[in-house]
């Protein structure tokens, strides 16, 4: 079971790996990232693994 700090919302997800929010959703939308949703408001969350997982995947390309 993963914890709430396992995820980032968009903006800081964003941030952290530095791109804009409007290219994560175009990844998302792309099926390059995997998204999930907060049950309660339905805000887009990213595990901060897969989001490292992506930043070493395009650094091997």
């Amino acid at each position: 079971m993963y914890k709430i700090d396992d995820y980032l919302k968009i903006t800081d997800a964003a941030k952290t790996i530095g791109v804009t929010p409007n290219t994560l959703r175009n990844w998302e939308r792309d099926k390059r990232i995997s998204v999930y949703r907060n049950p309660q408001n339905a805000y887009r969350l990213y595990k901060k693994e897969d989001l490292e997982s992506l930043l070493h995947n395009i650094k091997l390309v």
